[in-house]
């Protein structure tokens, strides 16, 4: 049964919103999270912790060392052609405990962040699908598919790409859909892939990325015209037959898990609309180049968690407007980069090799390779 008052309500129970609450719980405050999907149907998307997101959790107890603990330490992003590397980007020399992207399950992220929030008090109520929120002048009244009714001083919509609570208040998604679709599958595979690095690879098929995960796994996020709803263990393998190594042949054993799904490169209108706040996908999608997606939504989170925090405290609400002003300009960086990387990706066979040379000539300059380190890392956004 949900509460009738709450301090704060969020809605979404992926890693921006138990972020949320777990940053207002470590102050004191008191929140409820709700999520329309039961325990368990999360599907486990975004697989990359960069190192400015550790950095965030770390205050919040024990979350980043956590993380760190069962994750893969990748110490190298590298863009390639087939087997020719054009772009490395190494991230040892980062100034930062965590120098290293962590390659662990969206899952695993939840679980840990969900048993932090547990530990200070808090629970998260599901299913429970929003049906509407009327606002008033000290709070927000959401009422739920059972037919409860919930207030609170602030409501936050963490809730996804397909947000009720931005649909709700009135706020604009602007932007557009990727004409191909993404495949994406957890799989056991041996050969000529590392499993200590990101890899891009850039074709004209379309991009594929291989990274690794615990367990001898490793994730492949793939650009298709039509992706299966599941794909196979011999569409995986054309894939990477295709697009990935040749001199040393990659060969998938099984499938794991696996998914389809299309990308939006869209940015909310408007972070904030009265009591009513966005985070995560809710306020921003894009292409899964980069590994940026809950790494921004997570950043979202401890700002606007901190933000809400001194508020409720007794601080001007101008600081819920910062945290709107500030964090809106990030999502257009990290969406332009993802979109640049997506296209450069794809670019047709007759420019392949001006590209390839363009990147290689970029990629021998110490100077880039750290700038885009910084930038794949988040760091830049200190």
């Amino acid at each position: 049964m949900l509460p009738t008052t709450t301090e704060v309500l969020v809605v979404g129970a992926g890693p921006t919103g138990l972020t949320v609450a777990v940053a207002l719980a470590v102050q004191g405050h008191e929140v409820t999270v709700v999520d329309a999907q039961a325990e368990g149907d999360n599907t486990s998307r975004a697989a990359v912790v960069h190192a400015r997101t550790l950095e965030l959790l770390q205050p919040l107890g024990g979350i980043s060392d956590r993380l760190a603990a069962i994750g893969i330490h990748a110490g190298r992003f590298t863009i390639r052609d087939r087997d020719r590397v054009l772009v490395p980007v190494p991230f040892g020399g980062l100034d930062t405990a965590y120098p290293y992207t962590l390659m662990v399950s969206q899952a695993e992220t939840e679980r840990v962040l969900l048993e932090r929030l547990v530990a200070l008090g808090g629970t998260v109520l599901r299913p429970c699908s929003l049906t509407g929120l009327v606002e008033g002048p000290d709070g927000v009244t959401a009422t739920f598919s059972n037919g409860e009714v919930v207030r609170a001083r602030y409501l936050v919509g963490a809730d996804g790409m397909h947000s009720t609570v931005r649909e709700a208040a009135g706020i604009g998604f602007s932007g557009g859909e990727y004409a191909e679709s993404f495949v994406l599958a957890d799989v056991r595979v041996s050969g000529g892939v590392p499993d200590d690095e990101v890899i891009l690879y850039f074709s004209p098929e379309g991009l594929v990325v291989v990274a690794p995960l615990p367990d001898g796994v490793h994730r492949i996020v793939a650009t298709v015209a039509d992706a299966p709803k599941v794909p196979s263990a011999e569409f995986v393998q054309r894939l990477l037959d295709e697009r990935g190594p040749d001199k040393r042949r990659a060969v998938v054993g099984e499938v794991l898990w696996g998914s389809r799904f299309r990308v939006h490169h869209r940015i909310a209108d408007a972070y904030r609309s009265g009591r009513v706040l966005l985070a995560g996908d809710a306020a921003h999608v894009h292409s899964p180049a980069g590994g940026q997606g809950m790494n921004t939504g997570i950043a979202d989170a401890v700002e606007l968690g901190g933000a809400l925090a001194r508020v409720l405290d007794g601080g001007s609400e101008d600081l819920l407007d910062e945290y709107a002003a500030g964090r809106r300009p990030v999502a257009e960086q990290v969406v332009g980069l993802a979109d640049r990387l997506t296209r450069l990706a794809t670019v047709d066979r007759r420019a392949r090799r001006v590209r390839n040379l363009a990147l290689r000539g970029l990629g021998a300059l110490p100077p880039f390779r750290r700038r885009l380190a910084l930038r794949l890392s988040g760091l830049v956004y200190r």
